[in-house]
């Protein structure tokens, strides 16, 4: 993401004495070309947080570019966890978080206790949070993807870290998780393993599936990955209101996410354009994918492919943009 910076100072003389007319010429010449060139726009900062899975970062840039070349804000990106992002709110080092996946603890303490943060609506996008096996398990092993039969297929799933018990294969710990908790109130004979970030998961499930290795993985949507691999969503209890309430407790499937965006209440009150295209920014699955596997699968630099979707799609984003 660029970093805009402002010019300042200007050529500013007084001639004393008697000079020549040819030196006198240059003065003026030389005072007039540093004058042509305007100072960069910049109307304020904007501080976003990054948290660690690329299809927030593509939300990002793109917010981040529009921001900038719109509407001449500074961004400043800085890469945190969810919870620590939230944090960030009341130290005043974020203004932004683009993609929130429920978060109902940190809802209660920063918006509804310290009046720190205030949601900006929804972004569009809709998450959905599970267990998933690839494609060849679920044709060559009927019923695997009912969880009701998940302990007669855990031996498939043992490996070095698991030990005797199948292995359940989560990403960072500190995204949103229950898996511990679901399996120990299910009884299911697994162990979670951390495999500690988003990158390695995808190269998990891309070796699952070209090497047809078992595997059983937490993943979410929206993913750029499901546009190239096809991965089958284990059936657990289904969700109910009110089943995820005791962490401790959690013998269910995750809730539906229709994500929103979070920003600090000094923001909302003071950041005027900028919070305005935070809170009309709203955009699909297919989108965010679109960015994030140009960055994931054809190399580009988030600024370039925030750049690129820009440029194609201003029948979508241009209604964002404050008057």
């Amino acid at each position: 993401m660029r970093r805009n910076t402002t010019l300042t100072g200007a050529f500013a003389g007084k001639l004393t004495g008697t000079l020549t007319g040819a030196l006198a010429t240059l003065l003026l010449l030389t005072s007039c070309t540093a004058s042509e060139e305007p100072p960069e726009k910049t109307s304020g900062t904007v501080r976003i947080a990054i948290n660690p899975w690329v299809g927030y970062e593509a939300s990002a840039a793109v917010l981040g570019e529009l921001l900038e070349r719109e509407l001449g804000y500074a961004v400043e990106t800085t890469e945190l966890g969810e919870a620590d992002s939230w944090e960030g709110f009341e130290s005043g080092d974020v203004d932004v978080i683009v993609e929130n996946w429920g978060r109902e603890a940190e809802k209660k303490t920063y918006i509804d206790e310290k009046k720190v943060a205030i949601s900006a609506g929804r972004n569009g996008n809709k998450g959905v949070i599970g267990w998933y096996v690839p494609q060849w398990m679920a044709d060559k092993y009927p019923g695997i993807t009912d969880w009701r039969n998940l302990n007669k297929y855990a031996s498939l799933f043992r490996t070095a870290k698991s030990g005797e018990l199948g292995q359940f294969l989560a990403g960072d710990p500190t995204y949103v998780t229950n898996d511990e908790a679901i399996i120990r109130n299910l009884g299911l004979k697994y162990k979670v393993v951390y495999s500690g970030s988003e990158d390695a998961l995808i190269k998990a499930a891309r070796r699952a599936t070209e090497r047809r290795e078992p595997l059983l993985m937490y993943f979410y949507e929206p993913q750029w990955l499901f546009t190239q691999i096809k991965l089958v969503k284990v059936n657990l209890p289904p969700y109910a209101i009110g089943c995820d309430a005791d962490a401790k407790k959690v013998a269910c499937d995750y809730p539906p996410y229709l994500l929103d965006k979070i920003v600090s209440r000094k923001f909302a009150d003071t950041g005027g354009k900028a919070y305005e295209l935070v809170r009309n920014f709203t955009w699909t699955n297919d989108h965010q994918n679109a960015v994030a596997g140009d960055m994931a699968v054809n190399g580009l630099t988030a600024e370039d492919a925030a750049k690129k979707w820009i440029e194609a799609n201003e029948i979508v984003w241009k209604d964002w943009i404050p008057s």
